[in-house]
């Protein structure tokens, strides 16, 4: 039997006007939708620009709580009246702390439930520690679209430990937020290269579908690279945007046959957990 489930991931630019960022996104989950999808990925922290790169006391103002952030707002009409899944990556408040989160938002319109970043980053350009407490909601998945899903935020998805977690809690497709682009240390690294195999190596060491949706633009120096995609279980590319594309990304994924292709290989059923206290150790 097929169970089947079109998905889309967005690329694009973003400024700092958050009612601008936001027509725009919805511009292109309207796209998708009336392209079949039923769960529309649009980038991290859509809202502007991507602050973390400066360290500054006055941001922490542009934060809100999940049921008053705009963008969250706005996600939860669209996807009420498209019948769609938003997955909305938001700069959450919660009394006197902040966390780099996702709501996802179900064609009911209403939140099904928030995920905070597990893995947040500091180096230079990406200072997030500054901004955002570690995530305390564990990792989850969504029952979506007919079918299980779990969502990484953006430095959660170079963790295979994060990607196997959400796969033993049953996800069937896993989709990371992103915003990632040059490095200001190191101006020679491209690391878009890096970036795709690592969640292409989740693809193929989980036998799972991944979408990763990033954003592009220069912002005061930074270049981000874009190079969002949705690859199989076999960790083939499906669809596929380079440096520069602003749209849609569409394709129809086989859940069925990639659970059947995850049996035949057996990665679940070798596993060998008494073996692993290892990884729970600290270094």
């Amino acid at each position: 039997m097929s169970q089947k489930l079109t998905v889309a991931a967005l690329q694009l630019a973003f400024g700092n006007n958050i009612d601008e960022n936001i027509l725009n996104v919805s511009d292109l989950v309207r796209e998708a939708a009336t392209k079949g999808a039923k769960v529309v990925l649009p980038p991290e922290l859509f809202e502007g620009e991507y602050f973390c790169r400066v360290e500054d006391e006055g941001l922490f103002a542009t934060a809100r709580p999940v049921e008053e952030h705009p963008a969250v707002l706005a996600m939860q009409k669209l996807a009420n009246e498209l019948d769609i899944w938003i997955p909305t990556s938001f700069f959450e408040a919660d009394g006197p702390h902040h966390y780099n989160s996702l709501a996802m938002i179900g064609p009911d319109g209403k939140v099904a439930g928030v995920y905070r970043k597990s893995h947040i980053p500091d180096g230079p350009g990406y200072e997030e520690k500054f901004y955002f407490r570690p995530g305390n909601t564990g990792f989850k998945t969504w029952h979506a679209g007919g079918t299980n899903i779990g969502v990484g935020v953006c430095w959660d998805q170079w963790y295979p430990e994060a990607a196997r977690a959400m796969m033993l809690m049953g996800a069937e497709i896993l989709f990371y937020p992103t915003a990632i682009g040059t490095e200001p240390h190191d101006p020679d690294l491209d690391t878009s290269r890096l970036w795709r195999r690592a969640m292409i190596g989740h693809a193929v060491s989980n036998v799972v579908p991944v979408v990763a949706a990033n954003r592009i633009g220069n912002e005061h120096g930074q270049i981000f690279y874009g190079h969002s995609f949705i690859c199989d279980e076999r960790g083939d590319i499906l669809a596929e945007f380079g440096r520069e594309e602003t749209g849609v990304l569409i394709a129809t994924l086989d859940v069925a046959q990639a659970k059947r292709h995850r049996a035949a290989f057996g990665f679940f059923r070798d596993r060998r957990p008494e073996l692993y206290g290892r990884l729970i150790q600290d270094i």
